[in-house]
């Protein structure tokens, strides 16, 4: 049974204006988690860990692809769970990656800048295209 909206008045425009954005948000949070997972899939392979390039498709199992990326052992991913030195670690290790892929550290503080507000929507869409770039770009 359909619903009729206009007979509900304004509850009922809000109530269909929340749920398409509710749609709108999961439907470009698939998005990003299918591109970040195709950009460490495809990272995983190029640095040589294409045996374990499956983990960037498996939630919170995929975080444990940083270290294992940035040549350290895969027990520092526990590291995950003690905040604030999860950020600082997460920094390294991303800087370690994209120096193996021959681009600059520095291009791993580019996210950071997502903290920022009104500018910080900015900043996160230049960490996408950072993370696209280091990964399908040869340098």
């Amino acid at each position: 049974m359909a619903v009729d909206y206009a007979s509900l008045g304004s509850l009922g425009a809000l109530s269909a204006f929340f749920a398409a954005f509710l749609i709108a948000a999961i439907i470009i949070a698939i998005a990003l988690y299918v591109y970040f997972a195709l950009v460490l899939s495809t990272l995983a392979k190029k640095l040589k860990h294409g045996d374990i390039a499956w983990l960037a498709w498996i939630p919170i199992a995929n975080l444990a692809l940083f270290p294992i990326l940035a040549d350290k052992e895969w027990p520092w991913v526990f590291i995950f769970l003690v905040p604030i030195v999860n950020i600082v670690f997460m920094i390294i290790w991303t800087w370690a990656i994209f120096e193996k892929r021959k681009y600059p550290g520095w291009l791993s503080l580019v996210f950071i800048g997502g903290i920022i507000p009104f500018i910080g929507f900015i900043f996160s869409l230049a960490s996408l295209v950072i993370w696209g770039v280091v990964a399908w770009r040869d340098n």
